[in-house]
């Protein structure tokens, strides 16, 4: 039943899987969640308006914006930390660095929960994936769902929860609440607009379902190092106690592809990370490999930077090379 429930939310068509074996596992649901790692960002630069809007354009699902907090408390869509790898922190604020030990290097580092939004919001966070998306900003969250409201889920991410609960800010609560500002804070609110909270952090899933009691869908990533606690039979019961899917990183279910059915067993979907191909050579391979796992192995939706390459019947979507 659980399985089911993300399914109900949206209504998908189903994976184009004849280019795949007839291997389809009895039971595999026809619809399949195609989310937009990132946004579209084999195409555009990450978590920044423009590659959430191409995403839409490319008929996304879900758009999934990982979560920071600004030093004044403000939700923002951005994966790392920090803020160097995606903006030009550095030229704006040179001397608001921390400097940190790495191995035998120190190095600096532009932490964004030392930053205010009004500070953020000045930073270009587009020029270093092309020239054209010059002066793309950092979105709020609030931003992400205004664009993608009507048109798309949110399936957001609390990053690091604990780094922050330790500065005071509780990013679990920061996300209730501005879902609540929305009227999207429970399930089902609102069909056009599902929303599906996903975190490495079993605390962090728990805060949002026990203490805060959100009955949205939860979505536990798993990464290498859990495998081996959370992937067997019993793992996978522990997890179905908070969550109603996981999230393996797709190299677990390459050397174990009987988890799909154990997780199904235990009522949760198997969303896996993360595919995608900047070369547009690799854009078939690409497309083959992900029909392989909807198909063959029968996970019921994927996390792809390529969200055009998903594998089921479209028309008329953008397609962009880099």
């Amino acid at each position: 039943m659980k399985r089911m429930l993300l399914v109900l939310l949206v209504s998908f068509g189903p994976p184009a899987c004849e280019s795949a074996r007839d291997e389809t596992p009895e039971g595999r649901p026809s619809e399949a969640l195609l989310i937009a790692h990132r946004g579209a960002s084999a195409y555009a630069p990450e978590h920044t308006l423009p590659a959430y809007r191409l995403a839409l354009e490319q008929g996304a699902d879900f758009i999934e914006p990982d979560l920071q907090i600004t030093r004044d408390g403000h939700l923002i869509a951005l994966h790392d930390l920090t803020l160097e790898r995606t903006t030009d922190v550095r030229e704006r604020f040179p001397d608001r660095f921390r400097e940190e030990a790495d191995g035998d290097d120190l190095v600096r580092r532009w932490y964004a929960m030392d930053f205010t939004l009004s500070e953020i919001r000045q930073l270009d966070a587009g020029s270093w994936f092309g020239p054209e998306f010059r002066g793309a900003r950092i979105p709020t969250l609030g931003e992400v769902i205004e664009l993608a409201r009507g048109r798309a889920g949110i399936y957001p991410e609390t990053k690091a929860p604990g780094t922050y609960s330790e500065s005071g800010h509780q990013m679990e609560r920061l996300l209730v609440s501005e879902l609540e500002r929305y009227g999207l804070d429970r399930r089902g609110a609102e069909p056009s607009t599902p929303v599906i909270v996903q975190s490495f952090s079993v605390q962090s899933l728990r805060i949002l379902r026990d203490e805060l009691g959100s009955d949205l869908p939860q979505t536990f990533l798993l990464s290498r190092s859990d495998a081996e606690e959370w992937t067997s039979v019993e793992g996978l019961e522990r997890a179905s106690e908070f969550a109603e899917g996981i999230g393996p990183a797709r190299g677990l279910l390459d050397n174990d592809p009987g988890m799909v059915k154990r997780a199904h067993a235990a009522g949760l979907q198997v969303i896996p990370w993360t595919f995608g191909a900047s070369d547009p050579e690799d854009h078939g391979r690409l497309k083959e490999e992900m029909a392989r796992f909807l198909c063959v192995l029968g996970v019921d939706g994927l996390f792809t930077n390529n969200p055009d390459l998903f594998p089921r019947p479209r028309a008329n979507l953008p397609r962009v090379g880099r």
